[in-house]
Parts: structure tokens; C-alpha cells; sequence
């Protein structure tokens, strides 16, 4: 078992919340989670109207703390039971991954969140996402999807167990992207054309390698030279090769700490509905030995 991935983080730490009544098992777990966040782009799917302040404001809190105080003053049920949609966080993929990802560590499971691309979303794209990663107890490691959660969203495998093929995390995306093996321009915000291409490619790297490190980051934040500044340098690109190729823990959090890489106490968050702002960090991005 993976002892890094058992300790909470800043943003996934869940507080005082009493845990004892929480199932371990990380298939009860995801089932929680889903009856307790609605993606706020999809109320239409499940014939509810989001509330607008809760579309443009519930999706910014960054820590589980926030979510699950959100929470609390939606219902006073228990959070295992599953909330009707008014009683629900609105969130994004991310806020599923995280709620997940913190629950698990917190009844035993080593867990991580995930940024990358789907291939399940829109056929013939890759749709950027997060989901969370969590470890079995022989040691490998598995990708669950907490936001698809029946039928309606027409996925042909368990989300519990998401193929590495169906779920490209963004190292595995940079690195098909460079060697030619995939377009770049197919990796992207559907919707969105202005968000896609190798550069969006590159931002998603240097997000996955900030939550692997302590970090789990909101799917807008910027530093760096890596997204919306031209094109990037060789060294730049080369850095970028070296993290989508770093096959260990230890090797991660090396390169995290690359002044070109390393969260800073202040950064850009480029807010869907809110505009840009500067975000100051309560602390380092990572976490100690």
C-alpha cells in the first residue's frame, strides 16, 4: 500500500467529519459521492434547473472542507443517504473526483485525483476530465469514474474500472500527442474550440503532476509558462517529456519542485463564470515527507 496516498492534503482533508459511519468499501464509497454532487452541466440530463448562483459559485470551493459545509446547509441528512438534486453540491467532474478521493484515504485507500482526457464523453474526442485513482490491495492501481453513475450515460464498462484506453491520464496524452500517435487537436473542452491542441495538452500535465503532488487543483488554475502564453521553448517541451515519462512517486515530487513546475502561493484561477482572478494558496503544494 501506498502510505503517500493514504494522507490528506489541504484540499482533500475532510475535516471534523465523523467517518465511522461510512462504508470502506470504495464501490459503496463512489455511490455516496454520486448521491451527493450534481455536475452543474448536466442538470438537463436529470430535468432539473440549477439555481444560478449555485451554476457560477458552488464549483469554485476548493477544499472537501467547503464542499461538504455546502452540504450541511443543503440538508441535515446523513451524507450517506443519497440528497434530491436541490439538496446537492453543484459541481464538476473534479469535485467528484476529489469528495472520492478524500473518502477513501480517510477509511483506508490510498487515492489520488486524476487529470487527463475521456474517450467515452464524444466519439472520435477526447474530452478533458478528472477522475479519481485509487489502489487495490495487491498494489495496482485503478481509475473510477464517480460521475458516471447508470445508464443514461451509456458507458460499455464498469466506472469502478475505467480502461486506460477510455480514461488517458495527461502524461499518457502529452506523450501520444508528441510522438505523432494521436491529433492534439481531438484533446480538448467539447464545446469549447479555443480549448484544445497541445497546449491544453500541457496545461493538463503540469495540473496532474500538482494533484500527484499534494495539490489537487480546480480545472482553471494557471502558473506557469504552460497554457495561453505562445508557444513553448524546447527546454520547456523537454521538461514536459520528462513528467509524462516519471514512472514513481518519488520521481514525481522531484520534478514537482522545478521552479517552472512548483505551485506557487499565488496563482491565476481563469473562472468559467467569474472571470479571472489571482487565488493566494494557504501553503506549499507539497506535502512533507
Amino acid at each position: 500500500m501506498d502510505d503517500f496516498y493514504l494522507r490528506q492534503t489541504p484540499y482533500s482533508d475532510p475535516g471534523d467529519l465523523d467517518v465511522a459511519a461510512l462504508p470502506r468499501d470504495p464501490r459503496r464509497l463512489t455511490g455516496l459521492v454520486r448521491g451527493l454532487i450534481l455536475h452543474r452541466r448536466e442538470g438537463g440530463r436529470f430535468a432539473y434547473a440549477v439555481p444560478e448562483d449555485r451554476l457560477h459559485h458552488d464549483a469554485e470551493s476548493r477544499y472537501v472542507t467547503a464542499i461538504l459545509r455546502i452540504l450541511r446547509e443543503r440538508g441535515s441528512g446523513p451524507l450517506t443517504v443519497e440528497r434530491p438534486y436541490d439538496q446537492r453540491f453543484v459541481g464538476t467532474c473534479r469535485d467528484y473526483a476529489l469528495l472520492l478521493c478524500s473518502l477513501l484515504r480517510a477509511t483506508g485507500t490510498p487515492a489520488r485525483v486524476r487529470g487527463g482526457y475521456t474517450a467515452y464523453f464524444v466519439d472520435g474526442f477526447h474530452d478533458e476530465h478528472w477522475v479519481t485513482e485509487y489502489q487495490l490491495p495487491d498494489g495496482r492501481w485503478r481509475l473510477a469514474d464517480p460521475q458516471v453513475h447508470d445508464a443514461r450515460y451509456g458507458v460499455p464498462f464498469d466506472p469502478l474500472d475505467v480502461p486506460r484506453d477510455q480514461f488517458v491520464v495527461a502524461g499518457q496524452a502529452w506523450r501520444a500527442c508528441r510522438a505523432g500517435e494521436a491529433d492534439a487537436d481531438t484533446f480538448g473542452v467539447w464545446g469549447e474550440p479555443d480549448l484544445r491542441g497541445l497546449d491544453l495538452v500541457a496545461h493538463s500535465v503540469v495540473l496532474d503532476l500538482a494533484a500527484l503532488t499534494g495539490t489537487e487543483p480546480l480545472p482553471w488554475d494557471d502558473w506557469g509558462p504552460w497554457y495561453g502564453a505562445g508557444p513553448l521553448a524546447e527546454a520547456d517541451l523537454a521538461l514536459l517529456d520528462t513528467v509524462a515519462a516519471a514512472g514513481t512517486t518519488e520521481e514525481l515530487r522531484r520534478l514537482s519542485t522545478d521552479p517552472r513546475l512548483a505551485v506557487p502561493r499565488e496563482i491565476q484561477s481563469l473562472t468559467t463564470y467569474l472571470g479571472p482572478r489571482s487565488v493566494t494558496l494557504p501553503q506549499p503544494s507539497t506535502r512533507p515527507v
